[in-house]
């Protein structure tokens, strides 16, 4: 249904956009004046955003900007291991943040709104400008005037039922000329949106109940930390800095009884991590310059998870994980951008890193031990990667990017696995954007990516609320993926934007569950699989219809994969990617009273997980998010959001055995998560 109302409501926008466009110049409300936004004559591809664009809106930072910007999604990126392809789709100042995990939604969280110049929606590409293989990117060019500003922010969420939890920061930033610096205090908060009572029933092969239970889940947890942040000249070029160092914590647990069972489970999580993040830029000689990049991360970390069962007064042995190991990464990348005229740019360079993750677990049941494979891992990969890449503007309406990246990696094991292996692929990436007509561009994309591995992989795991454990796997492998995708866009309205985009992977080496000898199972590679996705985004203004200051939003993602199980040799979808989640919205600035307010929902939800012997499959509905933002003075801000939903269920299937997957129990969860509030406060002064 969901479905079907986005196609028709995109094909209703695609057919009226001509009228809307050639009535636009004749409409009051307009939500911006129109030299707020504009093409950038010089690189196709490029819509420019200044501030009165986003007057109405009254915004505090440079990342409640972007939010706003028509048909822009933030992506913080994936975090996985290497630079290339690892990082999101913000840039400052032409260039992303020093470290990854300064991510770009995190610089512009902690940069005033007056300090924007302009922001720059790019789409497909444009001279100097590194896509790291996204389509669509947001360049946010700062003021360079002094400046001194102090922000102060309290937030909490509050649940009907659950664990309340409090936070807050302080952020100090300064800037004089091209010179910059901050610091940034916090105390974080973190919390699961799907915990909240229910109940869990169980029964057999034969559909006859074996247990009837209340269920109780809550997850919640924080982090402790300080950045120190610097940009500046040095030595004719400029230097971002960053550096952090963090506490963190996390904890859940769950309950189930009835009048003859308790069933507990408890886990926490502490750990202490750590960044460093170098990056200097300095012109070389006319037309060229060159970018070097630094990074280094570190984290030590123990978790233990517990498991207690009583049965008609009598105790089952209390099953106990644990783990505790620290990992690193290292990077340095080099690279020089040759601007050989105003429509061609070549770009080239390398990158070399070293990633770590050493790991020390045990596994006991009324305290004694029991034998785990890979209990005790440590796992390290050397890196290697150069790059090559063009762009070229045909014309204004033509641009192309192609690039090629060639990587050679050695993973080494050792410890309870001593192994070694070798890897080199080669990466070729196409970007085409065609803009035939003002506001209507084509995109196509065809790229050879590679999956980064989790090092946890490699080591043992444990869901001691299901009574699961998981061995490690010594024989993982990346996953490749080859990328085919073409997106169509068109504009109307200033705020108005409606695409389609179709996406097909070819997936070599599909990452999902796979068996282990002695009865367990673990994360490996399966085999080759597909992926097609088929995506549509909505923004409709709707000032023309009598609606001041207000605007629909619409957008999906439609994922069909297909992978041949190892264990049944049938087809069927891979693991933990959810075959849809629709997301509508409406918004509204009431200018006269300095309020914003909108509603989204999310009328369905969820995903399976395949293993071996279970099948784990969740799904939700109705899933509403509300919320009111009052700005009485440029300085202060008062947000609240509600969050709602109450159809949260997952079906586990668990089989008796491997061979006839004869259906052991089948057990239906239903919780009804609890209903929570966001407050933030901020002040600017």
């Amino acid at each position: 249904m969901t479905r079907t109302i986005l196609l028709a409501t995109t094909a209703l926008v695609l057919t009226a956009g001509p009228a809307f466009a050639a009535n636009a110049a004749q409409t009051a409300e307009t939500p911006a004046p129109a030299s707020a936004v504009a093409d950038d004559a010089s690189r196709s591809g490029v819509l420019v955003f200044k501030p009165d664009f986003f007057a109405a809106q009254r915004p505090n930072t440079a990342l409640d900007m972007v939010n706003r910007v028509p048909g822009f999604a933030v992506n913080d990126g994936s975090g996985a291991r290497g630079f290339e392809g690892a990082v999101g789709n913000i840039l400052i100042n032409n260039n992303r943040p020093a470290s990854k995990n300064d991510t770009g939604s995190n610089v512009l969280s902690r940069t005033p709104a007056s300090q924007v110049e302009r922001i720059e929606l790019i789409r497909g590409g444009a001279s100097g400008i590194d896509m790291q293989g996204y389509s669509v990117i947001v360049n946010v060019i700062l003021k360079t005037t002094a400046s001194r500003q102090s922000i102060l922010t309290w937030n909490a969420a509050i649940f009907d039922g659950g664990q309340d939890l409090y936070g807050g920061s302080y952020q100090f930033t300064a800037g004089e000329g091209a010179r910059s610096w901050g610091v940034t205090l916090s105390d974080g908060i973190g919390n699961n949106d799907s915990n909240g009572p229910g109940r869990t029933i169980r029964r057999d092969g034969a559909g006859n109940i074996i247990r009837d239970e209340s269920y109780e889940n809550d997850g919640y947890g924080g982090g402790r930390g300080i950045r120190g942040n610097y940009t500046g000249p040095v030595a004719g070029g400029k230097l971002d800095a960053t550096a952090r160092y963090g506490v963190n914590d996390w904890q859940s647990w769950s309950l189930q009884r009835s009048a003859v069972a308790l069933r507990e489970s408890d886990y926490a999580e502490e750990s202490k991590s750590g960044e460093l993040g170098l990056t200097f830029t300095r012109p070389i000689m006319p037309r060229w310059a060159l970018e070097t990049r630094a990074i280094h991360e570190f984290e030590t970390f123990e978790d233990v998870s517990t498991g207690n069962e009583t049965l008609g007064g009598a105790a089952r042995p209390e099953q106990r994980f644990s783990a505790e190991g620290e990992s690193s990464e290292s990077i340095a990348r080099a690279l020089v951008r040759h601007e050989r005229s105003a429509a061609l740019t070549f770009e080239a360079g390398g990158e070399v890193a070293y990633n770590m993750l050493e790991i020390r677990q045990a596994f006991t049941q009324g305290g004694v031990a029991v034998p785990l494979p890979s209990a005790s891992v440590k796992v390290e990969e050397t890196r290697g990667e150069a790059f090559s890449k063009a762009t070229w503007r045909v014309n204004p309406k033509l641009t192309l990017e192609g690039g090629l990246r060639l990587e050679t990696s050695t993973i080494k094991q050792s410890g309870d696995a001593d192994q070694e292996k070798s890897f080199f692929y080669a990466k070729p990436r196409f970007l085409a954007t065609w803009t035939p007509v003002a506001n209507n561009q084509l995109r196509v994309r065809f790229e050879r990516e590679l999956g980064q591995l989790d090092f946890g992989d490699f080591a043992a795991s444990a869901e001691l609320e299901d009574d699961t454990v998981y061995g490690g796997n010594v024989d993982l492998e990346p996953e490749q993926r080859w990328i085919s995708e073409v997106t169509y866009e068109r504009r109307f309205l200033g705020e108005g934007i409606v695409s389609i985009g179709y996406r097909h992977d070819e997936i070599i080496g599909v990452i999902d569950r796979l068996p282990l000898p002695g009865g367990l199972s673990a994360t490996g590679n399966i085999g080759n699989g597909t992926l097609d996705k088929l995506s549509v985004n909505i923004v409709v203004p709707l000032d023309r219809f009598g609606i001041k200051g207000g605007r629909f939003t619409a957008k999906n993602d439609w994922n069909e994969t297909h992978v041949t199980d190892p264990t049944t040799g049938k087809d069927r979808p891979i693991s933990r990617i959810r075959p849809t989640q629709a997301n509508i919205g409406f918004q509204q600035d009431l200018v006269k009273y300095k309020i914003q307010w909108g509603i989204n929902w999310l009328p369905l939800l969820g995903q399976g997980t395949y293993d071996v012997d279970q099948t784990s499959v969740w799904r939700g509905a109705n899933y509403y998010e509300s919320f009111v933002e009052y700005k009485p003075t440029p300085t202060l801000a008062l947000r609240a959001q509600l969050n709602l939903w109450d159809d949260y269920t997952n079906r586990r299937t668990v089989f008796s055995n491997r061979t006839t997957r004869t259906v052991a129990f089948v057990e239906d969860r239903a919780v009804d998560p609890r209903t929570f509030m966001n407050l933030r406060l901020r002040k600017t002064f």
